[in-house]
């Protein structure tokens, strides 16, 4: 079973699908259905104020692209209103999913599908909801969001390009064929399995090594980077397959890890298949383990001058969940180069010193750590409270890089059913003392249990404080 998929399964719901070009992996411009009027330079693209201004910590919150595709999909009205309803309850800021697990995008894009539907929980079922308006979904909410007073910063799932579903087979990958070569494959029960031909349910990730894969995500950020008044850029999935360490064994990875060695590796797989966690791993798996994390350090630092190289005003950030004593499974250390990991790091006793150049957080202008601990965990000083994520997210970050830290008030244990309103205030509160900012997932709930006024009660007693 995932192990990554039990904590963050219930995250980001279903995909999107879209129609391609009939070879390689440009696509249709179909964004703007022949309309010069749509598009980040278009009369319908963003004309409100400048960036506004900030009292207090950052307050952040995701908006998901398929959880609240029903409602923003063609109701650029609702957009509107939205905006102006997030800023009275007090955030400053919202992280906007345009590149939801499909890969297909909601914004122009000369290398990625549109998305033209997406499998939503509707009336208590996954329904397509199909998307027919011609606005650029992007530029709107950076015109709404500006004009009710708030930074826009735009999210994409990174290393992923399709989505395997109840309902259907959805994005780039199934709509071209050819890019299943830039599919992870990972060590399955019956040997190494490429994601397409995996039976479980979930994203199609792609290979953080294939140097194709890099290349059409470096060109979708810098399309990113150019839209006007865009504030921030956020990297979503940033990492390898759900599968965790049986994850990462394509050929183009087999290839640049023996570049890595200067010889060919001595087994592959690497790793004992199953294996959730490391203790003393031999010389060849700690190289491993360290090449993965320089995939993904080196990918982000490339993706950073890239947006930077574009247009060094927007921000450019990652998210990451906070349990870090585990993360290595992913093939990611978000800490600071210069945090001591063998010294601080019971579960990382293991590492060499070229692990400890593979942390990204001094390449970034802002990281998000999702603190997803339940209802009854919101104090603390460990792992898996909410307070203690963010505490410790702070040492191991060492003022690298300024950070929000916030509960998944929707999928969380204790938040399902929703009735959480007496404890939002304290969260806010808990959050901002012990974080650079706050960070919520997701909108959808905030609507869903109808948490408006106890956010706008939360921020509000905060900012009495200032």
């Amino acid at each position: 079973m995932r192990k990554i998929t039990i904590i963050l399964g219930a995250l980001l719901l279903l995909a999107m699908a879209c129609q391609p070009e009939e070879t390689g992996y440009k696509w249709r411009e179909e964004w703007d259905s022949g309309n010069p009027d749509v598009g980040p330079d278009g009369p319908d693209g963003p004309d409100g104020p400048d960036t506004p201004e900030i009292k207090g910590k950052p307050r952040y919150v995701w908006v998901d692209a398929a959880a609240n595709f029903p409602y923003y999909a063609n109701d650029a009205a609702c957009i509107a209103e939205d905006c102006k309803r997030i800023a009275e309850m007090g955030f400053t800021d919202i992280v906007l999913d345009v590149r939801p697990t499909s890969g297909d995008v909601l914004f122009a894009s000369s290398v990625a599908p549109p998305c033209q539907k997406v499998a939503a929980w509707v009336n208590g079922r996954y329904r397509w909801v199909e998307r027919t308006a011609a606005f650029d979904y992007l530029a709107t909410f950076i015109e709404k969001g500006h004009q009710a007073g708030l930074r826009v910063n735009a999210a994409i799932n990174t290393m992923v390009g399709g989505y395997h579903s109840s309902i259907g087979d959805v994005g780039m990958v199934y709509d071209q064929p050819q890019l299943k070569d830039w599919c992870a494959v990972d060590n399955l029960s019956g040997g190494l399995t490429n994601s397409m031909d995996d039976p479980e349910t979930g994203p199609r990730f792609l290979d953080p090594a294939n140097a194709e894969v890099q290349g059409f995500l470096f060109t979708l950020l810098e399309e990113l980077a150019a839209y006007e008044g865009l504030d921030g850029i956020v990297l979503d999935r940033c990492r390898y397959d759900d599968y965790g360490m049986d994850a990462g064994y394509t050929d183009a990875a087999r290839e640049a890890f023996t570049t890595y060695l200067g010889d060919a590796p001595s087994a592959w797989p690497v790793m004992p298949r199953g294996q959730s966690t490391v203790g003393s791993p031999s010389t060849l798996q700690r190289n491993w383990l360290t090449f993965r994390c320089k995939v993904i350090h080196d990918f982000i630092a490339q993706a950073a001058e890239k947006v930077h190289g574009v247009n060094p005003d927007v921000r450019f950030g990652v998210y990451v969940g906070a349990w870090f004593s585990t993360y290595y499974t992913s093939g990611v250390n978000w800490t600071s180069s210069q945090y001591d990991l063998k010294a601080n790091e019971s579960s990382y006793k293991w590492v060499s010193p070229n692990y400890q150049k593979t942390g990204f957080a001094d390449l970034l202008d802002f990281i998000f750590l999702g603190a997803y601990a339940g209802t009854g965990s919101i104090h603390g000083n460990t792992e898996w409270t909410m307070e203690g994520f963010a505490k410790l997210g702070a040492k191991r970050l060492c003022g690298a890089v300024p950070f929000a830290a916030g509960p998944d008030i929707g999928n969380a244990t204790g938040f399902e059913g929703g009735h959480q309103d007496a404890l939002l205030p304290d969260i806010v509160k808990t959050m901002l003392a012990s974080s650079d900012g706050l960070f919520i997932f997701d909108l959808c709930h905030i609507r869903m249990f109808d948490y408006w006024d106890a956010f706008e009660k939360g921020i509000g007693e905060y900012l009495e404080t200032l």
